[in-house]
């Protein structure tokens, strides 16, 4: 047998691909949000907790500035009274939406009948 290029001993799962993707992802409620602009953007923060259910304004928006902070969500703000505040995916976002797609088609197969 050769020399297994494969090795363990000298992988490091934090610096693949995969690793990054899921650091931009993780969570409870981040691919959700993903998701929910996927399908209906622009979304106002209100429409965003109702579409989630039982979420924090303080967790929505931590997950929003994080979104954000990683360029895969633009917030746009309206100067207008009251406020408002619409989501959208950035570029970068969108570009994502092609792995949450396998991930629904794969679910949709899977999924108990």
């Amino acid at each position: 047998m050769g020399i297994n290029s494969n090795n363990i001993e000298d992988a490091r799962f934090e610096e693949t691909g995969y690793s990054y993707t899921l650091s931009l992802i993780s969570g409870k409620h981040k691919p959700v949000i993903l998701y929910c602009l996927m399908e209906y953007e622009p979304v106002r923060f209100n429409e965003m907790q109702r579409y989630l259910g039982r979420i924090a304004d303080k967790t929505l928006s931590q997950n929003l500035k994080e979104l954000e902070a990683d360029d895969l969500i633009c917030r746009t703000v309206y100067p207008q009274i009251p406020p408002k505040v619409e989501y959208t995916l950035t570029e970068r976002g969108r570009s994502l939406m092609k792995v949450l797609d396998m991930l629904c088609d794969w679910g949709m197969e899977n999924r108990p009948k």
